[in-house]
């Protein structure tokens, strides 16, 4: 008789369960995907690309660039400020890098030398 009691609580756990995934489904479904600098992807002047855009938690920023010549650096605002990524920054150098946005201020660099100061830099605020 026991195993029924553990059934019965399985039985009303599951709708919640898949309710919660549903929901989860839905905040992915509406997230949008944007790319960073347009057509002309992550590069020198980037920095004013995200006026005007609306971002929110959860939209993704795709960072296509050159891979030989830049990456992107995930880092905090005093890093942003200073164009220098703290020790254990996320760097990402795939050329083709995704990043999905979280709540708040998100901030991203150029780690080269020269290149954030050049306008290699996003400070992005995600509603």
């Amino acid at each position: 008789m026991m195993w029924e009691g553990r059934g019965g609580a399985a039985r009303t756990l599951a709708p919640g369960m898949l309710l919660l995934c549903l929901l989860l489904q839905l905040h992915a479904a509406n997230a949008a995907t944007y790319t960073v600098g347009g057509s002309g992807g992550w590069s020198f002047n980037s920095d004013t690309w995200a006026k005007g855009k609306r971002f929110r938690a959860g939209d993704v920023l795709v960072f296509n660039y050159d891979a030989t010549m830049h990456n992107v650096v995930a880092l905090n605002r005093n890093g942003y400020k200073s164009c220098s990524a703290p020790a254990g920054a996320r760097v990402l150098s795939s050329g083709k890098d995704q990043i999905r946005l979280a709540h708040g201020q998100n901030y991203f660099i150029c780690g080269n030398p020269g290149h954030c100061q050049s306008g290699m830099r996003l400070a992005i605020n995600a509603a």
